[in-house]
């Protein structure tokens, strides 16, 4: 907790602090710094003091601890104010912006990246892999783009050499979706030459000291960054970045953006090429100039895809069209060869570097987005610029970056402080007017129409003949004389810190800057001769070919003036702020300790001078005399409501202005709040937390009740539609059962008049609710055709349903269409000579054995166990089953309980083959002859059809089952093919 910190910490916030003075100002900075607490707040401003060394305050136990917290929960971090702008952001659905500024080497690149680091790491909670793509591409990106455009200065060992802006999209859920990278003007002009003490870009130095053989030698380059004029400047220079990991680094995060191997080869050929660019030298014979060697000529050929003899020409000649439209060759000086071959190689980085940051939004940026599907798409903007800058020697390129430090400065007195002091006296809020400093006159020095400084060089640069840097700085003299914050040597003859016709000096805001004039024009105009446009747009390299556009133009096309680079700036310039001021601003102001990046050494003086041109202390002095947040009534009203009984779900009072008045009242807050016209004003961020807390916790409770509500509805709604359904049904099914009762009557109507009362007619299905009644009517309606039935047919018949039963679908022909006869022993016709003894012979049998009913009598063929066969009768009774010799008068040769049987086995073929099981497992295998008069008599169904009747109805608990075999070949009993298809047993 901030308040927890400590005394010995300082105070965590300036509004704080017992007096707002620069002495108590300063002390409490220098002892946090003192202390290893560099972050301190001025209410929501972020004040931020490079430490010059890594902390361990970045971590993910210190990301989840400033989760979704509030501001003055935690102690001051740059994680706050980025949980502030996501939360924001994500509550309010509103724009937000985090303005990073402060001067060079102040820690305002580190800043950014903690930002993006902490955002990635609060978002996508459900890993959804879109989003996390997304992270990647746009955490990845400031290592890309940190190689190309940053550099070691005096100043700093990471400097940005170019403005870099980026909106992050969010969808409603809050994670981020997209985004958009703008840069602005890039230090292109430190390609060519650099200060002394200070190196080109990176991108230079990793190639050189990072790139694997195979892909120097690939480019005929050197590991040694002294063996080219454009790095051999810094070569000897130490710098805390390890150029060979960061190499590798940035390789692997252009793959993970996106880039081909393909676009990723060009990108260092393009290096590589502007490095032997930087090698070409010239030679004057005094009438023609001509290259010095072309080694370096053939390499740049080979590296960018261009014919030789056609780089060679550009370098050395200009194609001028005439009035007439004539084309003629201009060949250079030595001077114009050289500033033509910088101008290219600057031109090609230039290039080279803003195709990169279009490559990566072409990745980032959100494609296809619907409001309607999506949601609101909310942005938060990062601002990542160069700082103020003061050098020996302040050239075109610092007057630009300070140029845009006094716009964004402009921007923070306008919001913070001009805007938030009229809002009060607008709404009427009892106010003491703070006094600050308003640089909208240096603003207005630089880019007034037809009177600032840039409208003073692009009218230079327009004017045709010879117009040098001095007779634009005499011009600058005669017009801004009498411009307090404007002078010269030759309006301040008596001050010899300037020379004259070189040096102008502008008071900004933070502080007196001379800039040297010289190659003010040339830089403005930013000249590149159009035949190095047509080389490189005809490269065979298609990145190249893709980056100069312009070179299609042929030298007789007529083009327009394009604009120069100060207006291109300005205009950019103005857009930024356009796009900041419609967001809602979090600022983090970076402050540098001392000029020799020690961890330890805190330079009152130095940093008290930051602090009065940034403003702090009249930041301070607002934030104390005024209000932490405002908001409509409305608005108020819509989030709050639900923390009081009288306002919610909607309150009777005349307006919203008295139903806030409840709500302030209801908790005690009236003391610290302020009723404005349209808006509440609350001083502390602790009454708002207040209310966010108890907000949060009546949310799951309203949560709950609309749940009850809406799932009570949903309810009803079923019932109502289930109701409604079953009515349907049973309206349904009383059809159904009409209908089917009808058919059934149209399709049985004249059953009574029918030779077979209607057994041939088919009945209807019926529905699923008659199924039961179906089968008892089907049961009722056989009943009656069998009641019909003799009874002395009866037994037939029954043991015809058994053997069906037990055969049906597995026995072709079982007999079912013929009489069944049973005792075909006892048959005159079956055996005309043994009949009589037969008869006899049972007739013995039932008086000896007391059995009621022949099953079965007939010839068969049994088989022993030895393969020897004999002809046999056999008779079935209810009681036992005899074995009989034909030839001796049916006598008895075996008799064996019914009882003892287990099973009967046939086959599914048309052999007669029968198995008796029994117990004793002394099965009987038996072939039932066929009749002699009827040779293709099948009498095993008769047989099973017999025993399974009896079985069924002497024993009524047996039942009888299905037994499906494979399909056996007897080789020595049967010799026939066979399988068990049946199989009776108790």
């Amino acid at each position: 907790m901030a308040e927890l910190e400590g005394l010995e910490f300082g105070k965590s916030d300036f509004v704080l602090l017992d007096e707002v003075t620069m002495e108590q100002f300063m002390e409490n900075l220098k002892l946090r710094f003192d202390k290893g607490r560099i972050y301190t707040y001025i209410g929501e401003v972020v004040v931020s003091v490079n430490p010059y060394r890594q902390m361990d305050i970045y971590g993910k136990e210190t990301i989840e601890a400033y989760r979704g917290r509030e501001l003055y929960e935690n102690p001051p971090h740059l994680f706050a104010v980025s949980d502030a702008a996501y939360k924001a952001m994500k509550r309010r659905a509103k724009d937000t912006c985090i303005v990073i500024s402060g001067e060079s080497g102040a820690g305002k690149t580190e800043a950014s990246k903690y930002i993006m680091q902490y955002i990635a790491a609060i978002t996508n909670p459900s890993q959804r892999a879109e989003v996390e793509s997304v992270k990647n591409v746009l955490l990845k990106s400031n290592c890309v783009l940190e190689a190309f455009g940053n550099a070691k200065t005096n100043r700093n060992d990471n400097s940005s050499r170019f403005g870099k802006y980026m909106d992050i999209n969010f969808n409603f859920n809050g994670d981020p979706t997209g985004g958009h990278i703008n840069n602005y003007l890039l230090e292109k002009s430190r390609v060519v030459q650099q200060q002394d003490g200070e190196r080109n870009f990176h991108s230079f130095y990793q190639l050189l000291r990072g790139g694997s053989d195979e892909m120097l030698k690939s480019f005929n380059i050197q590991n040694d960054p002294a063996a080219y004029v454009y790095t051999k400047e810094g070569a000897a220079i130490a710098t805390s970045n390890n150029d060979r990991s960061s190499h590798k680094a940035v390789m692997n995060a252009l793959e993970v953006i996106g880039f081909s191997k393909e676009e990723i080869n060009s990108i260092y050929q393009i290096l590589a090429s502007i490095l032997h660019l930087g090698n070409v030298q010239f030679e004057s014979d005094g009438e023609s100039v001509q290259i010095r060697g072309l080694d370096a000529v053939n390499l740049i050929s080979d590296l960018t895809g261009t014919d030789k003899e056609i780089v060679s020409k550009s370098l050395l000649y200009r194609t001028v069209a005439t009035g007439g439209g004539e084309v003629i060759e201009k060949g250079h000086t030595e001077h114009e060869a050289c500033f033509g071959r910088d101008a290219f190689a600057k031109a090609l980085y230039e290039r080279l570097f803003g195709w990169i940051v279009g490559r990566i939004n072409a990745v980032i940026e959100v494609k296809d987005y619907n409001p309607v599907l999506h949601g609101k798409n909310t942005v938060i903007g990062v601002l990542d610029i160069y700082g103020f800058e003061i050098f020996d020697n302040n050239s075109f390129e610092q007057f630009c970056i300070n140029y845009c430090n006094e716009k964004l400065q402009q921007l923070f007195i306008e919001l913070i402080l001009q805007q938030e002091q009229a809002e009060y006296q607008r709404e009427g809020i009892t106010w003491q007017h703070i006094n600050y400093f308003n640089n909208q006159i240096i603003v207005d020095l630089v880019e007034q129409s037809h009177k600032g400084i840039i409208s003073i060089l692009d009218e230079a640069c327009l004017t045709v003949g010879k117009v040098t840097d001095t007779v634009c700085l005499d011009s600058m003299d005669t017009k801004l004389a009498q411009h307090p914050h404007y002078t010269s040597r030759k309006l301040s003859p008596s001050d010899k810190s300037m020379e004259f016709k070189k040096h102008f000096r502008i008071r900004h805001y933070a502080g007196d800057v001379t800039y040297s004039v010289e190659g003010f024009l040339d830089k403005n105009k930013d000249p590149l001769f159009q035949d190095f446009k047509r080389l490189m747009y005809n490269s065979a390299n298609p990145v190249l070919k893709e980056m100069w556009p312009d070179g299609q133009l042929s030298i007789t096309e007529v083009t327009k003036r394009p604009l120069t680079a100060a207006t291109l700036f300005k205009n950019s310039i103005v857009a930024l702020v356009d796009k900041l001021a419609c967001k809602e601003p979090y600022y983090v102001r970076c402050i540098k300790p001392n000029e020799v990046k020690s961890p330890v050494l805190f330079d009152e003086a130095r940093c008290r001078h930051q602090v009065a041109y940034l403003g702090l202390l009249e930041n301070v002095m607002v934030r104390r005399a005024g209000f932490a947040y405002r908001q409509h009534y409305t608005r108020f009203l819509q989030r709050y409501k639900m923390t009081c009984e009288y306002t919610w779900p909607n309150h009777l009072m005349e307006s919203d202005k008295e139903a806030v008045e409840i709500i302030i009242t209801q908790h005690g807050f009236q003391d610290d709040v302020a009723y404005g016209q349209t808006k509440l004003f609350v001083r502390t961020p602790r009454t708002l937390f207040t209310l966010e807390q108890e907000r949060t916790a009546l949310i799951p409770i309203l949560v709950l009740f609309l749940q009850k509500v809406w799932r009570g509805a949903l309810a009803r709604m079923r019932c109502r539609r289930m109701r409604a359904i079953y009515a349907i049904m049973c309206c349904y099914k009383r059809y159904k059962v009409k209908a089917h009762f009808w058919e059934v009557e149209r399709r049985f109507a004249n059953v009574r008049t029918m030779a077979d009362y209607g057994r041939s007619v088919e009945w209807p299905t019926p529905p699923a609710a008659l199924s039961q009644f179906h089968n008892n009517t089907v049961m009722w309606w056989a009943r009656q055709i069998v009641k019909n039935i003799p009874p002395s047919d009866m037994l037939e018949v029954r043991a015809k349903v058994a053997a069906l039963t037990a055969l049906g679908g597995e026995r072709k022909d079982w007999g079912i269409s013929r009489a069944w006869e049973r005792d075909y022993l006892a048959n005159e016709r079956d055996c005309p000579q043994t009949s009589t003894s037969f008869i006899r012979v049972s007739k013995e049998l039932r008086n000896k054995d007391e059995y009621s009913q022949v099953l079965f009598s007939g010839f068969c063929r049994k088989v022993n166990r030895f393969n020897k066969s004999t002809d046999r009768g056999f008779l079935v009774t209810d009681k036992y089953v005899y074995k009989l010799e034909p030839k001796k008068q049916y006598k008895v040769l075996k008799r064996l309980p019914l009882d003892s049987f287990t099973g009967l086995s046939v086959t599914s073929g048309v052999d007669q083959m029968v198995a008796l099981h029994t117990a004793s497992q002394d099965d009987v295998l038996l072939c039932v002859q066929r009749g002699e008069l009827c040779p293709n008599q099948d009498r095993v169904g008769e047989l099973v059809g017999s025993l399974v009747d009896h079985f069924t109805r002497s024993v009524p608990k047996l039942k009888h089952r299905v037994v499906f075999v494979p399909y056996l070949k007897f080789s020595l009993e049967l010799n026939r093919e066979g399988r068990l298809i049946s199989e009776i047993s108790r």
